[in-house]
């Protein structure tokens, strides 16, 4: 009989020494360990134990610990997704949890063998989704401008830590800070706490690539840390107010800058370049001058233009470069030229150089295609040119006329010294008078002008009076 029982004493010493107690039996340590994680992330676990345990077998087990629970063991050191590692200076051994998910999350035992009774202490693990954040505050600004991004938090994290970064996921957001209250300026980014309710961000000389979502964090030494979420949104500076303006070699020309009415007391500027942000200030050359305007804007006048006064100017108010405060103007500059003449080589006369050394200066060029309208000048050269040509060609018309004239009167006269007459009307032929009884004749006198009515239509002639007439 007292061999069974020596025999389930010696069983019953090496089921304990070689298997852990259920947690019915266990004897807890410190108090509960908290710990959290995000899905897809990992997460390790610091399990502490006294001293003179330094070489005994450490675990990490689940839910009741039975022989099932064990995950790993330091004599296991890693697994697929559990992975140990013992500090055994400051008597701590480390469990890392890979690829969290939702059915992690429950209750842990960091656990130490020993005879007898193994010692554990218990963990909670919480997993959340590694998204942030259910509000977003959404705020713009322009590029190459700057924005302060305000992220407030509870009284009770005063003294935490606090921080910036990009992106939405909470996880890795404290390892991938753009700047920390720790370290308050870091190249473009400024970070200022109240220490009362709220710490800002400000990002100076914006880019189209800052635009995105940023992340607020607050550290907490126990629980997950706490965000809020801001999206900044980066405009182009397309949509600067611009202007187009030209000027004329040796005159003046105005430039209006219009100003918001809070930068009335503002220093107002003018420089010169492509780029706004390195122009080179023009208001200390004595050919410019600024004059204020009461309708909101300032005026800078540019005496004498030269040739190399065009070009791209900005004028403003705010030395920041806030979008709305400046104005863009292209400037260009002409030549006194200020008409060019094509003329085609048909028909058309060159000008008298009277019309060269008119004051305007004119470029003559000649076309096949098509003839530009010539200016009065040129019409009035024309005229000098044509009425002379007029003149001679009337002149000649005038004694081809003459000259038939001539002709014609000689031929009449030649017809007048024969004998019979020709004309019905006005002369009586000779056979006419000899067969009237009476002797006398009737002739129609031969006017040249028809119309004179005051002289008789005809006249009585006796027959003597012709015959001494024929003499």
């Amino acid at each position: 009989m007292w061999s069974f029982q020596n025999f389930f004493f010696i069983l019953g010493i090496f089921f304990l020494s070689y298997f852990p107690a259920s947690l019915s039996c266990v004897s807890s340590g410190a108090g509960v360990i908290h710990v959290f994680g995000y899905e897809g992330r990992d997460v390790k676990i610091p399990c502490e134990y006294g001293d003179g345990y330094e070489d005994y077998e450490k675990y990490l087990c689940k839910d009741d610990c039975g022989h099932s629970d064990i995950l790993i063991t330091t004599t296991q050191t890693n697994k697929t997704k559990y992975f140990i590692y013992e500090d055994r200076k400051t008597r701590i051994f480390t469990v890392t949890i890979s690829d969290l998910s939702a059915v992690d999350a429950g209750k842990y035992w960091c656990g130490v063998s020993r005879n007898g009774k193994d010692i554990y202490t218990e963990v909670q693990l919480d997993v959340r989704q590694d998204i942030c954040c259910d509000e977003v505050n959404k705020i713009q600004s322009h590029e190459e401008a700057s924005v302060s991004i305000s992220c407030p938090y509870e009284s009770q994290d005063k003294n935490n830590l606090k921080y910036l970064c990009r992106g939405k996921q909470p996880s890795t957001c404290l390892q991938q800070a753009v700047i920390t209250s720790n370290s308050t300026q870091n190249r473009r980014f400024r970070l200022t706490d109240d220490k009362t309710t709220r710490f800002t961000v400000n990002i100076a000389s914006l880019t189209l690539e800052d635009s995105g979502l940023y992340l607020c964090g607050v550290h907490r030494n126990t629980g997950l840390d706490v965000f809020t979420a801001v999206e900044l949104k980066v405009k182009e500076w397309c949509c600067v107010k611009s202007k187009n303006m030209s000027g004329i070699v040796g005159r003046a020309v105005t430039l209006q800058c219009p100003y918001p009415p809070q930068h009335q007391n503002n220093r107002k500027f003018l420089c010169k370049g492509e780029k706004h942000n390195s122009c080179t200030d023009m208001m200390n050359q004595s050919r410019f001058t600024l004059h204020n305007d009461v309708n909101r804007a300032f005026l800078v006048t540019i005496k004498d233009l030269e040739a190399g006064d065009a070009g791209t100017y900005w004028c403003g108010s705010d030395a920041q470069w806030s979008v709305g405060n400046y104005t863009k103007i292209y400037l260009s500059v002409d030549s006194p030229q200020l008409t060019t003449i094509s003329t085609s080589t048909e028909g058309v006369t060159p000008p008298s150089p009277s019309v060269l050394d008119s004051p305007q200066l004119t470029t003559i060029s000649t076309s096949t295609e098509g003839v530009t309208s010539p200016s009065p000048s040129v019409l009035d050269a024309g005229l000098y040119v044509v009425l002379p040509v007029s003149v001679v060609l009337l002149l000649i018309m005038a004694s081809v006329l003459v000259i038939v004239y001539k002709r014609k009167c000689s031929k009449d006269r030649g017809d007048r010294s024969k004998p019979k007459t020709v004309d019905t009307q006005g002369v009586v032929d000779s056979e006419d008078i000899y067969e009237n009884p009476d002797g006398v004749v009737n002739m129609k006198r031969y006017h040249s002008d028809d119309t004179d009515e005051d002289q008789p239509d005809y006249e009585n002639v006796s027959s003597e009076q012709i015959y001494n007439n024929e003499s």
